[in-house]
């Protein structure tokens, strides 16, 4: 039953805290995502799981067990830092070997068990080369290979795919995973691909500045984000600052700059309150035509960019107010749509309008990564 739980964890490097008060449980075979920018205590976060570093507060259970002052050798933990951490004079199939070697297999299994991963990370045909004759890409292979192959029961995983190009990541995302869920692995999975996060995990959790801002399912982590900040990180967004002008029993109606009106479904805020309008990318939509028929939430503006994204087309628009909002839109709808220039509106339907209380120190204080 190879569960994580932390109670009231903090981690500090001299005058800096890395996690604060961190409580958290990682259930048994559940695959985790964890998201955050850079300084957001994800690699710490797994440090500490493994062993490498201890807690200054709080405890660290692994099956139920305080595992605080028991070394990571023993811990049932297999983990794969972002810098690979290879034996430089061991070549690659000895360095994947080492790990099932080192827990007892005799020498025939470990190197077909071995085998089998270096396949899996096509990594096969270079069994015999030394770390120094692969690329970064190839490295960081061999790295999560070692990792799968040393047989413990949970698996740490910081960037897995980072240095991979995009087709090998996007297949070895769901590989990882198929592997996961045969061999019953609990597995923590730190990453800063937000799709990869999303397509693959049981469960995100955002983290920021060594907090939890948000956990639970990738669909409800990304459809109600809790604040600006994990609406920001986690998917393309639109945010408008105002106040409400004015409620009733249905909802409300927001004052955006130079006099443009929104009308939200929220009745819960007071008139004259400073709020945060927020709108997914994909569900802000864009209508023809200088002229249109009197419709709520609907906005004069500009196409100032098209960009092709491949999957999407995504289009800059600069409202007639002044504020500036992104749409972006299957390929085989938006490719060819709407040119530069062009005079649109956008449309910014209640129901996908989420309001957020506004942050005393400015919306751009609260979409700040660092």
């Amino acid at each position: 039953m190879p569960s994580i739980r932390l109670v009231n964890v903090t981690k500090r490097f001299g005058n800096i805290t890395a996690i604060k008060n961190l409580n958290l449980t990682i259930n048994d075979r559940e695959y985790v995502c964890v998201l955050g920018p850079s300084g957001s205590g994800k690699t710490t976060l797994l440090r500490l799981i493994a062993g490498i570093i201890k807690p200054d507060e709080g405890e660290i259970y692994i099956d139920n067990k305080l595992v605080n002052n028991v070394p990571p050798q023993e811990r049932n933990v297999a983990y794969v830092p972002q810098y690979y951490a290879l034996f430089p004079h061991l070549t690659v199939i000895d360095n994947v070997a080492f790990g099932p070697l080192s827990r007892g297999l005799c020498k025939e299994e470990a190197y077909r068990v071995s085998m089998q991963m270096l396949e899996m990370t096509r990594l096969a045909w270079r069994s015999e080369s030394l770390p120094y004759e692969l690329s970064g890409g190839m490295q960081q292979r061999l790295a999560l290979a070692r990792g799968l192959a040393c047989g413990a029961k949970i698996l740490l995983l910081d960037e897995p795919l980072g240095a991979l190009d995009a087709r090998l990541r996007v297949e070895l995302r769901f590989k990882l995973r198929e592997i996961a869920e045969e061999n019953g692995l609990t597995v923590i999975h730190v990453t800063h691909d937000q799709e990869e996060a999303i397509i693959v995990a049981d469960r995100l959790i955002v983290l920021r500045g060594g907090e939890i801002q948000q956990e639970g399912p990738p669909s409800q982590v990304y459809n109600e984000p809790k604040n600006i900040f994990v609406a920001h990180f986690v998917g393309g967004a639109n945010f408008f600052e105002g106040f409400i002008a004015e409620t009733d029993p249905y909802g409300s109606w927001v004052q955006l700059r130079n006099g443009f009106i929104l009308r939200v479904n929220e009745t819960k805020w007071k008139v004259g309150e400073r709020i945060v309008l927020m709108i997914r990318e994909e569900r802000t939509e864009i209508i023809k035509g200088t002229k249109i028929r009197e419709e709520i939430n609907l906005l004069p503006g500009t196409i100032r960019e098209v960009s092709f994204l491949g999957d999407f087309v995504s289009y800059e628009i600069l409202l007639d107010n002044g504020d500036s909002v992104n749409s972006k839109m299957p390929t085989l709808l938006g490719i060819g749509r709407f040119r530069v220039d062009e005079r649109v509106y956008v449309r910014l339907r209640t129901e996908h309008l989420r309001v957020y209380p506004y942050h005393p120190q400015g919306l751009y204080q609260e979409l700040e990564v660092i």
